[in-house]
C-alpha cells in the first residue's frame, strides 16, 4: 500500500513545487512595467513648419477720392474683374469743367493779343525799313552838299538845311527802332501769358481728371464702401468717405500667416510650401516663401514689438509670406480664391532621404554616469561607487532606452543619441544606434520614471489595434 502511496505523494509534491514556481513567477512579471516599442528605421523625413494667415493679393490699393464732390456713377460692383484704365467710379465735375471753357477761353483771347502784337511788330517793322532809306537818302544829300560847302560852291543856309535833314532821318530811324522793339517786347509778352494760360490749364484738366477714377493695374474690385450720392472727400487716409473702392492684383496671391518664434529660425527664403485654405477643403496650393519678417508681433494684438509700449512677456509670433505658384491642372489657382479667406501654410524646412529616424516620445534626458551603473546594478539605487567617483552628477544628455536581452530576459539601458532635423513624428538619429535598434516609445508615465538595467516587457497591442483603426 505505502507503495501505492509514493507515485501520489511525488506527484503532488512536482504540483506543488510547479505551482510556487509559476506562481513566484508571475508575482516578477507582475512588477515588470509593459512598455511600447520601436525600432529605429530608414525613412525619408521632412521637417515642416506650419503657420495660420489669410490669402492676400502681392499688390493692392485703395482707390482713394481725387476730388471733393458727390459720387455721379459707379461703374462697378464688389467682385467685378477690371482693365488697366477702366473707368470705375466718377464725381461732379460740373465746377471743373466751368473752370477748363473759361481758361480755353482766355486762351483763346491770349492768342489773338499774340496776333495783333505781331501785326504791330510787323508794322514797327516795315517803318524802320522806310526811316533807313530815307536816312540813306538824306545821307547822300548831305555828302554832296558838304563836298559844294567845302567847294565854296553853295551857300551855308544849303548846306545846313541838309544837315539838319540828314539829322532828323537819323533819330527818325532811331525811334522807329526802339518801337519795333517795343512791338517785340510786347509780342514776347503775350506769348508768355499764352504759355502761362496753357500751364494753367493743363492744371485745371487735371483737376477735371481727378474728378474720374481709373483702374491702375488689371485688379479685383474687393470692396467698394460708397454709394452713388455719396460726398467724397479728399485727403483722409482710410476715412469715411475718402476710399471709394479697393482693387487688388489677383494675377499673384501670396499666403500671408504667423509662424511661432520657436519655428521662425528654420523658416528661409526659396523654401517649398504647401497652402490649404479653409474655404476650399481638398484642395493644396503649391507655393515658395518670399518674405520672412524680421520683426516679432505680439500673438494677442498683432502689434510689432518695437511698437508695444507694456512690457509684458508673452508668446510672440514672425510674419512669412508664401506666394502661390502659377501652375495648371488640378493645382491651378481658382477664381473662388478671394483675399481675406483663411489659410495655413505648412513650409518645408528640411528634407533628409534615407535617413535613420525614431519617433520623437523615445526622447529622455538623463545622467550618462549613473544610467551606466544603474545597468550594471540591474536599475538598483544610484548610489554607487562609479558615481561618487564622478564628484558631481554629469550633464544630461538626450537618449533614449535600448531594449536588451540579458540573458533571456529584456532589459532597458540608457543610449546617448545625437540627432538632427524634426519631422512631424519622427527625428533625425545622427550617431548612437543603428537601423533596427528596438527602444522604449512609452507610456510617458513610465518613460519619466524608467531606469537603465530595470526588467521590462514588451507590449504593443494598443499601437498594433490603433493602427489597424488608421488604415481601416
Amino acid at each position: 500500500m505505502n507503495g501505492k502511496k509514493t507515485p501520489l505523494i511525488v506527484l503532488g509534491v512536482v504540483l506543488v513545487a510547479a505551482a510556487v514556481i509559476t506562481g513566484t513567477v508571475m508575482y516578477s512579471h507582475s512588477n515588470v512595467p509593459a512598455v511600447t516599442t520601436a525600432k529605429a528605421v530608414r525613412e525619408d523625413l521632412v521637417a515642416t513648419v506650419s503657420g495660420t494667415g489669410q490669402i492676400k493679393p502681392k499688390t493692392y490699393v485703395n482707390v482713394g477720392a481725387t476730388s471733393f464732390g458727390r459720387i455721379t456713377h459707379l461703374y462697378v460692383k464688389e467682385g467685378d474683374h477690371v482693365k488697366a484704365g477702366t473707368v470705375v467710379a466718377t464725381v461732379e465735375n460740373v465746377q471743373p469743367e466751368a473752370t477748363v471753357s473759361a481758361q480755353q477761353a482766355a486762351i483763346a483771347a491770349s492768342k489773338t493779343d499774340v496776333s495783333s502784337y505781331v501785326a504791330a511788330e510787323k508794322t514797327a517793322a516795315a517803318a524802320v525799313d522806310q526811316a533807313r532809306a530815307d536816312l540813306e537818302q538824306k545821307k547822300l544829300d548831305y555828302d554832296r552838299a558838304l563836298q559844294l560847302y567845302q567847294d565854296k560852291l553853295i551857300a551855308k543856309q544849303d548846306f545846313d538845311s541838309k544837315k539838319a535833314a540828314y539829322d532828323v532821318d537819323l533819330a527818325t530811324l532811331a525811334q522807329r527802332q526802339a518801337s519795333l522793339a517795343q512791338a517785340q517786347a510786347q509780342t514776347a509778352s503775350a506769348r508768355g501769358h499764352v504759355d502761362q494760360a496753357i500751364a494753367s490749364q493743363r492744371a485745371n484738366y487735371d483737376a477735371l481728371d481727378k474728378t474720374i477714377s481709373r483702374a491702375p493695374f488689371d485688379a479685383l474690385v474687393t470692396n467698394v464702401p460708397v454709394r452713388e450720392g455719396e460726398t467724397v472727400v479728399v485727403g483722409i487716409q482710410n476715412a469715411t468717405g475718402s476710399t471709394l473702392m479697393t482693387l487688388a492684383d489677383m494675377s499673384v496671391i501670396t499666403a500671408e500667416v504667423k509662424v511661432d518664434e520657436t519655428d521662425i529660425v528654420n523658416v528661409a527664403l526659396g523654401q517649398t510650401a504647401e497652402v490649404t485654405v479653409d474655404a476650399l477643403p481638398g484642395k493644396i496650393f503649391q507655393g515658395h516663401v518670399t518674405e520672412v519678417g524680421d520683426q516679432a508681433l505680439l500673438r494677442t494684438t498683432g502689434v510689432a514689438t518695437s511698437q508695444s509700449t507694456t512690457g509684458t512677456e508673452e508668446a510672440k509670433d514672425f510674419k512669412v509670406v508664401v506666394t502661390l505658384d502659377q501652375i495648371g491642372g488640378k493645382n491651378a489657382i481658382p477664381d473662388e480664391l478671394r483675399p481675406g479667406l483663411s489659410c495655413t501654410a505648412k513650409v518645408t524646412t528640411a528634407h533628409k532621404p534615407d535617413t535613420l529616424t525614431i519617433p520623437i516620445q523615445a526622447l529622455v534626458e538623463r545622467d550618462p554616469v549613473v544610467e551606466a551603473q544603474l545597468y550594471k546594478d540591474h536599475g538598483k539605487a544610484a548610489t554607487t561607487s562609479a558615481v561618487a567617483a564622478a564628484g558631481k552628477p554629469a550633464p544630461l544628455q538626450q537618449g533614449v532606452y535600448l531594449l536588451v536581452n540579458d540573458s533571456g530576459r529584456l532589459r532597458a539601458r540608457f543610449v546617448p543619441v545625437a540627432t538632427g532635423i524634426t519631422g512631424a513624428t519622427d527625428i533625425e538619429v545622427l550617431s548612437g544606434l543603428k537601423a533596427g535598434d528596438e527602444i522604449v516609445t512609452g507610456h510617458y508615465k513610465i518613460l519619466r520614471t524608467l531606469k537603465s538595467g530595470v526588467a521590462i516587457k514588451r507590449d504593443n497591442t494598443a499601437v498594433t489595434a490603433a493602427a489597424d483603426d488608421t488604415s481601416s
